[in-house]
């Protein structure tokens, strides 16, 4: 299982990478999804999972209190994104994406910081 979260934190240093380098592309890939019902169940699923999986091999890691947290926190993203309902999920995703524009890069930054710490938690 610590495999899927050193897989996740690869993909999430790749995607804050991309924002870093063209930001845009990462924004035009989640517009044309927007509307899409799979993005808001891709949402609450990939941080139930993930929050799961962190919880539970948080143990294993070298930050095991910081890992946990972030595996609460996680569970309860997912659960406030079901709670919103569909509706304000994409109003939400709007405001967030027209919000973070000119911050893109830095956004980027802190991504891939992240993805970086999950795969050093765990190697």
């Amino acid at each position: 299982m610590t495999v899927l979260i050193i897989i996740f934190g690869a993909l999430t240093l790749l995607a804050g990478l991309i924002m870093v380098i063209n930001p845009e592309l990462i924004f035009a890939f989640l517009r044309a999804k927007l509307d899409k019902l799979e993005l808001h169940i891709l949402a609450v699923v990939v941080r139930l999972i993930l929050g799961v999986i962190l919880i539970y091999h948080s143990g294993f890691s070298k930050f095991p209190f910081a890992i946990e947290l972030i595996g609460w926190l996680s569970i309860l993203a997912a659960i406030s994104l079901s709670i919103i309902g569909r509706r304000n999920f994409k109003g939400l995703m709007s405001w967030a994406l027209s919000l973070i524009k000119p911050a893109a890069r830095i956004g980027g930054i802190i991504a891939a910081a992240f993805g970086g710490f999950l795969i050093y938690a765990f190697v």
